[in-house]
């Protein structure tokens, strides 16, 4: 039976690129179900993998997972409690409902148990590698494939690219929305953040086993990074390249436990060299030097704007209702020359109920009224304040009304309005655990100070850091339950090199 669940456990992660597919989440597709197709399908493979793992070893999960799970239904009952008492300025309540939040509360278990499961079938090297490397194949041969041959959704925008990779070096002949690729996948930051946590995988895959095989994976992985045009997967791609180069380096000099590959290392080094000469044209580079000559032009085109602005709130500022009448006016009428993003101002948090907030909000310069995490953060503290309950620090807005408003795209701050201090450690406080677990088991035994342990260590830090970046990561089934299997498989490594040492240990004591 064990053997059984960790071949469906392998197709279970082979499926998640699929899963991911953009069809699946829009039109008739989306809303044929109370839920998305592709989350149907993860809930119940999550259960069936749990369901088999218990039965075929006739054990329960042990005691502490099971007060662990007692302690989120306690917060669950706490939380669901505190959102019915919140005073909302929306009539809608921001869209939020009871059932929509317990999915949610549910759906964040889901990480948790596979770390379990993984963890607990003792999955081998080779599984965890052979897996990921198909995953990989399947994300980044999709985006490449679909970018040379132009028909890759847009990664900025709907629709489909308008230049691939080899018209960013004839000029400005499309703007970086037209030529950034996601491939058929859904939500380009969660795409990034997957692409980023594959990438020491693929790279420990080039230099510990070299072959074509993995020499053309690494190099569809790096060409992916560059062309789905974000910040976090092209600053992620430079940045895994010297690291894990400066890791495999300190392993073969100083640990002197792995071996010197040199077509390793020279397509390494290669694919440092494209990424170099990528650099400056690549979608992510365009977008940011766009953003800055955006941000620094426009200031200096609303200058009549502001004159009516400022004599508007000189002129009723003893008669507030009149007052707010001007700054809705005012709004509706020029929000468009202030760069506000529609949908922030007429459905996130609609201008109408407070037009004073997104008043203050334009006096602030274009960098500020750009930089859209940093609006989004605004709106959420702002629906804090109105509420006025210091509950919500501790116990959270709730996730459907902070993505109603919108998704704050930083983890753990979205996880923090969302579920407040004690809900966002409860349910995320296991992933940095693990990383820090695992370094000091890779410091504490010389069997676990591997470079095949560190690279995965390196994954794990890296996914978390560009959730932190990006958000949508960590809520993100497709990209969460990817983590939960690379932690299950850390965790899995540890006790395999810990119980081998031991074991080692115990021959030459019985030797001696």
């Amino acid at each position: 039976m064990k053997e059984k669940t960790k071949i469906l456990l392998y197709w279970f992660i082979l499926l998640q690129p699929f899963l991911d597919l953009d069809f699946f989440y829009r039109g008739k597709l989306a809303t044929i179900l109370p839920f998305t197709i592709p989350t149907i399908i993860r809930i119940a493979g999550v259960i069936v993998l749990v369901g088999l793992l218990v039965w075929g070893q006739k054990q329960l999960p042990p005691a502490w997972l099971w007060a662990y799970l007692a302690l989120l239904t306690l917060y669950g009952i706490f939380h669901l409690w505190h959102m019915q008492n919140f005073k909302s300025l929306s009539p809608n309540d921001y869209g939020y409902s009871n059932f929509g939040e317990i999915f949610y509360l549910f759906r964040m278990l889901l990480p948790l148990a596979l770390i379990w499961v993984t963890k607990r079938l003792e999955i081998s090297q080779d599984f965890l590698l052979k897996a990921f490397a198909w995953v990989s194949g399947l994300f980044t041969g999709t985006i490449v494939l679909s970018n040379l041959f132009v028909v890759s959704l847009k990664s900025y925008e709907t629709g489909v690219i308008s230049g691939n990779i080899f018209t960013w070096f004839m000029g400005p002949l499309y703007g970086y929305s037209h030529s950034a690729s996601k491939g058929f996948f859904y939500f380009t930051n969660t795409l990034s953040a997957i692409l980023l946590m594959l990438a020491p995988v693929v790279f420990y895959l080039l230099l510990e086993r070299f072959s074509w095989q993995t020499g053309l994976l690494a190099l569809s992985q790096t060409l992916a990074m560059l062309e789905v045009g974000t910040k976090v997967a092209l600053y992620g791609l430079a940045g895994t390249l010297a690291v894990s180069l400066i890791a495999w380096l300190v392993h073969l000099f100083c640990l002197k436990n792995v071996k010197f590959s040199k077509g390793g290392l020279v397509t390494l080094l290669a694919l440092a060299g494209i990424t170099g000469v990528c650099w400056q044209v690549s979608p992510a580079v365009q977008r940011y030097k766009y953003e800055i000559y955006w941000a620094n032009s426009h200031d200096s085109k609303i200058d009549q704007e502001n004159a009516l602005l400022k004599a508007g709130l000189a002129k009723y500022k003893n008669d507030p209702d009149k007052l707010k009448e001007f700054e809705k006016d005012f709004l509706a009428k020029y929000y468009q020359k202030y760069a506000l993003n529609k949908r922030f101002i007429t459905k996130s948090y609609p201008y109408k109920y407070d037009p004073q907030f997104w008043i203050d909000l334009l006096k602030e310069p274009a960098s500020v009224r750009l930089a859209n995490r940093k609006v989004e953060e605004a709106m959420l503290k702002q629906v804090v304040k109105y509420d006025n309950d210091p509950l919500d620090k501790w116990l959270g807005i709730g996730y459907m009304r902070q993505t109603n408003i919108f998704n704050l795209e930083r983890d753990f701050t979205a996880q923090y309005y969302s579920l407040g201090l004690v809900g966002a450690f409860l349910y995320l406080a296991f992933y940095p655990a693990i990383i820090l677990y695992g370094a000091f088991e890779w410091l504490k035994e010389k069997a676990c100070r591997t470079f095949y342990l560190t690279s995965l260590l390196i994954a794990s830090a890296l996914l978390l850091g560009a959730s932190y970046m990006s958000g949508n990561v960590l809520d993100f089934p497709t990209s969460n339950l990817l983590l939960a299997f690379l932690d299950g498989g850390l965790l899995a490594y540890i006790k395999e090199e810990k119980g081998r040492s031991r074991g080692l240990r115990i021959v030459r004591f019985e030797k001696k």
